[in-house]
């Protein structure tokens, strides 16, 4: 299956401030890069305790950077150059330590130098928190996120389950995939913001009895992908699916279903409020 190249031409310069989702890293540069991506790694040295620097630049092909004391610039402003040739910056994981230095405008290492030197209203910043449910959840944190945001920055997660010390909650960093899929999404124009738009997709099962029934080999897909491009546009969507095995799209409402009564008692009232109406199920 070819892969999707939503992010060619962009450069994404990926800093990762301290902490165990750190993991994450070699999977999001990946996914990054397969998604037509240019990702150059910035790394503080609490990331560098968790993965090395010579895995990210094997999967980025491209020397990592770590120290604001970098020599390779013939300038030797790496924390200038690198803002400037950036189309977005992330920093993922985004520790509760690191948070807080933005807040405050602390630069005391490469990657809060770039953040604070970058173009503000041209270099976009976006940030995938990662830490424990209490740290997450500590007014001091909160605090710092709404400051975040009043400052332009957006922010990406966290998401909900399980994390590292065996605690159940909010604070865990997003899956590389979600994180790629919220930065193609971010890049893409607005054209439908505000629109209300409701898809079918896959098949449906009408019984015969409790063993047999009557279907077809709808996959899906088709609905799947304008339910994510319709969202990636700033659409608030509902999908409504047969019974496949596909993964919801990240923003979107999805009511499953499975026979035809199913999906037209779900679709009848959610139609006279939606503006767009795309119908790609596969009806049996």
């Amino acid at each position: 299956m070819t892969e999707r190249q939503d992010l060619a031409g962009k450069h994404i310069v990926l800093g990762l401030s301290g902490g165990i989702a750190c993991y994450k890293g070699a999977e999001l540069v990946r996914a990054l890069v397969k998604a037509g991506a240019t990702v150059q790694v910035v790394m503080t040295a609490g990331a560098e305790a968790f993965i090395t620097a010579v895995t990210l630049q094997a999967l980025s092909g491209r020397a990592v950077y770590t120290s604001q004391w970098d020599a390779r610039p013939d300038n030797n402003m790496a924390h200038i150059n690198l803002s400037r040739e950036a189309d977005a910056i992330l920093v993922a994981p985004a520790s509760a330590e690191f948070m807080a230095k933005l807040v405050h405008g602390r630069a005391d290492d490469l990657l809060s130098l770039m953040c604070l030197a970058r173009p503000i209203h041209r270099v976009p910043l976006l940030v995938a928190p990662a830490m424990n449910r209490e740290m997450w959840a500590h007014p001091a944190t909160q605090r710092n996120v709404v400051q975040l945001q009043a400052d332009g920055t957006t922010l990406l997660g966290p998401d909900v389950g399980e994390q590292a010390c065996l605690e159940f909650g909010e604070g865990r960093m997003l899956e590389a995939t979600d994180l790629r899929d919220e930065l193609i999404a971010f890049f893409q124009p607005k054209i439908l913001q505000g629109r209300r738009i409701l898809v079918t997709a896959g098949p449906t099962f009408e019984a015969i009895d409790p063993v047999r029934g009557i279907t077809n080999h709808s996959s899906g897909k088709m609905g799947f992908a304008i339910a994510r491009a319709a969202q990636e546009a700033g659409a608030v969507v509902t999908l409504i699916a047969g019974p496949v095995h596909l993964p919801t799209p990240r923003g979107v409402r999805r009511i499953d279903v499975g026979s035809a009564r199913q999906m037209h008692a779900a679709v009848m009232p959610l139609a006279r409020e939606s503006d767009v109406f795309v119908a790609t199920a596969a009806v049996a």
